[in-house]
């Protein structure tokens, strides 16, 4: 019964959580496309330099708790009291330095308009740490459907003003006020669904059982900012605002694809293998079964934008922003396995091996970073290829944690993963072929996405794949 209840509970939350980022997906493609039809790359790029400052700094205010809080066996108010006040605290701190830095900030990217909208933006993660603990609570019990609309809810409105200031002329500010609105909605919204509220006493005694392992993920969480940001620190540095703003429309379109899957697995697999900790078997049969969807949906989304990237850019966002069009190529490659890699490491947090998680995302995120700095003259697209191929390469290297706990060997893995990954290639590229000899981009576009959908299903339908016949079973019972 209770594991019948466990699969229950994982499949709404699967379901709530695929409905909510791909409604989000949908704001934020309509969003997306107004603001870059108003906005110039430029304006993206004034936004884009600052954005790894304030990954960063949200990071150090949130600490890791959050997974933290979901990993304890049993929680008190004690315990989310003192991770509020701690948040509170350090968001304040890093506020204030960062405050005094701007003018240190805009002085190495040689913009001087930087100083004064680095002030602006930083406050986005002091409001956020104001909400970082309902969202734990939400996170620690599942509450996936009240987090679906919490966060549909806040797009929707700082989505709009960010389209509305855009509209009125205020350019890159507008960006920055729709960041900040997002903040603050989601931090309103979180407080409003979760019910938790904090005592006025600060006691951070209670952090002392969870800074062992939250401090790993902070360390790690640093690393991956980093290192998914860094382009924005070289591009800035070496070629402008303008290939910052390239890059960054490029890279939010890809995001937008293997988020949606990364996010939805985010909030439902760690509080499911957490709860199966030491019962290996189930483990094994659930992280397979996890493996087998994840690849199902990640490889034909991920490869299909690929595909249409260069008619997408053209139709929705304007000519202006093609040569975004093959830098998204190239990212939505590696975006494609993402939400693999995202498996195995919530799979890893889930069991308490945050210093694995720690590791090995500061081990590929230097050998990334040692190839952009041996790169850089052969220019972007070459460091952006290479940091691509190496982030897929390093797979083997979380598997092997993986198997270590629960002994899933690599070519159990790979039976998983490659069949629906060939299919997937199989399906782009007779797409691609049969769009050859048109030069319309409406007819091109509408011919790939056809093909392309209709023979990974066929593909799908004639292998009579498990996954597959499993999610249309769900999905027909979830509407009757």
């Amino acid at each position: 019964m209770a594991e019948q209840n466990l699969k229950e509970k994982t499949a709404n939350g699967l379901l709530w959580g695929a409905v909510s980022n791909g409604v989000q997906q949908i704001l934020n493609l309509v969003f997306g496309i107004l603001l870059a039809r108003l906005l110039l790359p430029e304006d993206y790029g004034m936004v884009g330099m600052l954005t790894i400052f304030s990954l960063i700094a949200a990071s150090l205010q949130e600490s890791g708790f959050i997974s933290a809080l979901n990993r304890k066996e049993e929680t008190t108010q004690a315990d989310y009291n003192a991770v509020f006040w701690f948040n509170i605290l350090c968001s304040s701190g890093i506020y204030i330095l960062l405050f005094l830095c701007a003018p240190l900030i805009a002085e190495w990217f040689h913009e001087p308009k930087l100083t004064a909208l680095a002030r602006f933006s930083f406050l986005s993660f002091v409001i956020s740490s104001l909400g970082t603990t309902p969202r734990a609570y939400l996170f620690r019990h599942l509450k996936v459907k009240q987090t679906a609309w919490m966060s549909l809810a806040a797009l929707f409105i700082s989505g709009t003003t960010g389209v509305l200031l855009a509209w009125q002329g205020f350019a890159y500010w507008g960006i920055a006020v729709q960041n900040l609105t997002f903040c603050a909605m989601v931090t309103l919204f979180s407080w409003y669904f979760s019910g938790w509220r904090p005592s006025r006493h600060i006691d951070l005694r209670p952090l002392r059982g969870m800074i062992g392992f939250s401090s790993k993920l902070l360390i790690t969480n640093i690393f991956n900012h980093i290192n998914n940001n860094i382009f924005a620190v070289f591009f800035g540095r070496l070629y402008g605002d303008r290939m910052v703003g390239y890059y960054n429309q490029a890279n939010k379109w890809t995001y937008m694809g293997h988020s949606l899957l990364s996010n939805t697995l985010w909030g439902v697999t760690q509080p499911v293998f957490a709860r199966l900790e030491n019962d290996r078997e189930r483990e094994w049969r659930a992280f397979r079964k996890m493996l087998r969807f994840t690849a199902f949906t990640s490889f034909p989304i991920l490869l299909g934008i690929a595909l249409i990237a260069p008619e997408f850019i053209t139709i929705l966002i304007t000519e202006k922003w093609l040569p975004s069009a093959r830098l998204m190529q190239i990212l939505c490659v590696g975006g494609a396995f993402i939400p693999v890699a995202s498996l195995y490491s919530n799979f890893l947090i889930s069991q308490g091996r945050s210093n694995v998680f720690m590791w090995n995302t500061i081990g590929l995120c230097l050998l990334q970073l040692l190839a952009l700095l041996i790169l850089y003259p052969f220019g972007v697209k070459v460091m952006v290829t290479v940091y691509v191929a190496l982030g897929i390469l390093w797979l083997p290297v979380w598997h092997y944690f993986v198997q270590r706990l629960i002994g899933l060997t690599l070519w159990q893995a790979l039976t998983d993963i490659m069949p629906f990954l060939l299919s997937a290639i199989i399906a782009v590229t007779l797409a691609y072929g049969a769009t050859l000899f048109f030069s319309n981009c409406y007819a091109v576009i509408s011919v790939k996405i056809t093909v392309a959908v209709a023979v990974y299903v066929s593909i799908m339908a004639i292998s009579r794949v498990t996954v597959f016949y499993e999610s249309l079973k769900f999905l027909i019972r979830r509407r009757t």
